[in-house]
């Protein structure tokens, strides 16, 4: 690999379990305070990735450096700059919100004298305190991401690895969560995110979208969107699974998925394109209410990516 040192350099890294490979021969760097997303379907290989990032999982092949140190053959010595939290991350429900925070900071061994600052910076940020005293399996499942995240910056790692922090997390605590991310960025922390909400991996510095364990394109967000080719049309009917079983059988039409009640349809021009479609549309008796062309989302370019993609 090249260029200069990151915080995180993955280099072939690969994982099979008997005959499935779930991690296929991984590269990219993620650069020191960089907030990186690991971005892709159940399936795609985030969690295997990230657990051996954290040392938990050795891999089969290749190997990662985590500021430096090699997960292939230091794993244990990989663990005291890190914190990874899984997503079923250990809190102990008989113990509360505070027990919960003393025991992580006994594990990581963090200074008495620096407990009592630390912990009121982590209440501000994930506003638990005044939840301080409930047991932790009394808490919302929003509140219950928040302590685990808390428990996982007790001792201010200098790598933070986060697996879909936020799946099954109710919009408020969902945002409370990207605040609290955002924040460690800013202090400088390095920050690798999964998820498989694409809404979500626009907030990444960068991100790599995987497929069946592979990398299928790394970039910004805007550059990926940016790279997307053809042009996007977001057509309004209220039949848009029918609309898209006519529209797929036309010739000017590259790709075409649905988006809840809308139909996204890839050509190479809407001004020259979209009026033949309409009207074979209108034949088939499915009402068109309206069409704009759009900018292409992250999930129009992650169903290109995988249209494209030769996974080997």
């Amino acid at each position: 690999m090249t260029g200069q040192p990151g915080a995180i350099e993955v280099d072939g890294l690969t994982r099979q379990f008997r005959d499935l490979i779930a991690v296929d021969r991984l590269e990219f760097t993620v650069r020191p305070g960089e907030l990186f997303g690991l971005a892709g379907p159940d399936g795609a290989g985030k969690t295997t990735t990230l657990r051996m990032l954290a040392g938990v999982l050795r891999p089969t092949a290749g190997d990662a450096r985590m500021n430096g140190v090699s997960v292939a053959r230091d794993p244990e010595r990989v663990k005291h700059s890190i914190a990874y939290m899984s997503q079923r991350f250990g809190l102990y429900t008989d113990l509360t919100v505070q027990e919960n925070l003393d025991f992580y900071a006994d594990l990581y061994c963090v200074p008495k004298q620096e407990r009592g600052i630390r912990m009121e910076r982590l209440f501000q940020f994930s506003n638990l305190g005044p939840f301080r005293d409930r047991l932790a399996g009394k808490l919302s499942g929003g509140m219950k991401q928040k302590l685990g995240l808390s428990c996982a910056l007790i001792h201010q790692p200098q790598i933070l690895l986060l697996d879909e922090p936020t799946f099954g997390v109710d919009p408020i605590s969902r945002r409370d969560l990207w605040l609290i991310v955002h924040e460690m960025v800013a202090k400088g922390v390095t920050v690798v995110v999964s998820t498989a909400y694409m809404d979500e991996a626009e907030r990444f510095d960068r991100l790599a979208l995987l497929h069946r364990g592979q990398v299928l394109a790394l970039d910004s967000p805007a550059a990926l969107q940016a790279a997307d080719s053809g042009e996007i049309v977001a057509v309004q009917t209220e039949r848009a699974r029918d609309a898209h079983n006519v529209a797929i059988q036309h010739p000017a039409v590259r790709r075409a998925a649905v988006f809840g009640d809308h139909l996204h349809v890839t050509v190479s021009s809407m001004a020259r394109d979209w009026p033949s479609i309409e009207a074979k549309l209108r034949q088939a008796g499915i009402a068109v209410t309206g069409a704009e062309r759009i900018l292409p989302s992250l999930e129009d370019v992650f169903i290109d990516r995988i249209a494209g993609a030769k996974v080997s």
